[in-house]
C-alpha cells in the first residue's frame, strides 16, 4: 500500500514540476516575443529620427522666416532620440517607455506643424526632395503604427499568460513582472502627422 502511495505522490510531483517547466517556458517565450516586438518599434523610430533632419534641411531654404517651427521640430526630434536612448532598446522600464511615448507624441505634433506650414509654400510642396522625404516619412509612420500594434499585441498575450491561473503562480515564483503597453497620451495624437502635398 505504501508503495502505491509513494508512486502516486511521485507522479503528482512529476506532473506539477512538468507543468511548472512548461509554464515557465511559455512565459519566457511570451516575454521574448514582446521584447522583440519593442525592438521593431525601436528600429522604426530610429528610421523616423534619421529622416527628420533631412526633412528640416530641405524645408529650411523655403521656410527661412518660419525658424521657430523648424527649431521646434529639431528640439522634438532631439528629445525623442534621448527618450529612445533612455529606454535602451528594451521595454522593461515602464517609466522610460512612458517618456518615449511622450517624446514621440511631441515629435508627431511638431511634424504636423511643419507639414501645415509647407502647405503655404507651393515651391516647397513641389520640391522633389521634400516629396521623397515626406513619402519616406509616411511609410515610416505606418511602420511605427504596425510595430506599436504588434508590440501591444505581444504585451497583451504575455500579460494574459502571466495573470491566468495556474500560470500566475509560476510567474510569481520566478518574478515575471507585468509588461507595459505603448500608448499615446492624447486621442488626437493617435493619427500620423498629415503629410499631404
Amino acid at each position: 500500500m505504501t508503495t502505491v502511495l509513494l508512486i502516486g505522490a511521485a507522479a503528482v510531483v512529476v506532473v506539477i514540476v512538468g507543468y511548472a517547466v512548461l509554464a515557465y517556458n511559455r512565459l519566457v517565450r511570451a516575454r521574448n516575443t514582446y521584447q522583440q516586438a519593442f525592438a521593431q518599434i525601436d528600429v522604426q523610430l530610429t528610421r523616423r529620427h534619421d529622416l527628420v533632419p533631412n526633412l528640416v534641411e530641405t524645408a529650411k531654404g523655403y521656410l527661412r522666416h518660419e525658424r521657430e517651427t523648424l527649431e521646434r521640430v529639431t528640439a522634438a526630434r532631439a528629445a525623442a532620440v534621448n527618450a529612445q536612448a533612455a529606454a535602451g532598446g528594451t521595454a522593461a522600464d515602464a517609466a522610460a517607455l512612458g517618456l518615449l511615448a511622450g517624446a514621440e507624441n511631441q515629435l508627431t505634433a511638431a511634424l504636423g506643424q511643419l507639414f501645415g506650414l509647407a502647405e503655404a509654400y507651393p515651391d516647397l510642396k513641389a520640391n522633389q526632395n521634400m516629396l521623397a522625404l515626406t513619402e519616406e516619412l509616411t511609410t515610416t509612420e505606418n511602420r511605427v503604427a504596425f510595430a506599436r500594434q504588434a508590440y501591444n499585441d505581444a504585451v497583451m498575450s504575455y500579460n494574459i499568460a502571466r495573470e491566468t491561473v495556474p500560470t500566475n503562480v509560476v510567474a510569481g515564483l520566478f518574478s515575471f513582472g507585468p509588461a507595459t503597453l505603448f500608448e499615446l497620451a492624447e486621442p488626437d495624437e493617435r493619427n500620423a502627422p498629415r503629410v499631404q502635398f
